[in-house]
């Protein structure tokens, strides 16, 4: 019986000790930021600098992915987590903002065109 008890004992602390070294392990995981990273790099690629709403979104992404490295740098992990995924946000609505900009200009633009073309016709 005593045998039983001591691997008993052996099997709970290998199983604290596996935990802590999990525990640990995940306090150290460094902030992924590619995600927010690529998300304000395509809003730029996209214009979002020249559309004033898409411009807003842009640079309040920027601002969240400084303050989640800010965050991440005095530990605060899951609150560094919490505003990347507003960085991603933003920077994904910055993008969408731009596109719909961009097609809005390209409707009126053949709005404009047909017009046109209807003038000249008659």
């Amino acid at each position: 019986m005593k045998h039983v008890s001591k691997i008993g004992i052996m099997v709970f602390a290998v199983a604290a000790v596996a935990t802590a070294i999990v525990a640990g392990c995940a306090a150290n995981v460094p902030l992924r930021t590619e995600a927010s990273t690529s998300g304000i790099r395509a809003a730029e690629e996209a214009g979002a600098a020249k559309v004033p709403q898409a411009s807003l979104h842009l640079q309040l992404a920027k601002e969240e992915l400084e303050l989640a490295k800010g965050l991440a740098a005095k530990g605060e992990k899951e609150q560094a987590a919490s505003m990347l995924l507003r960085a991603e946000a933003d920077a994904e609505l910055a993008v969408v903002l731009s596109r719909e900009d961009a097609e809005r200009s390209e409707a009126q633009a053949a709005v404009a065109r047909a017009r046109q073309l209807r003038q000249d016709n008659q």
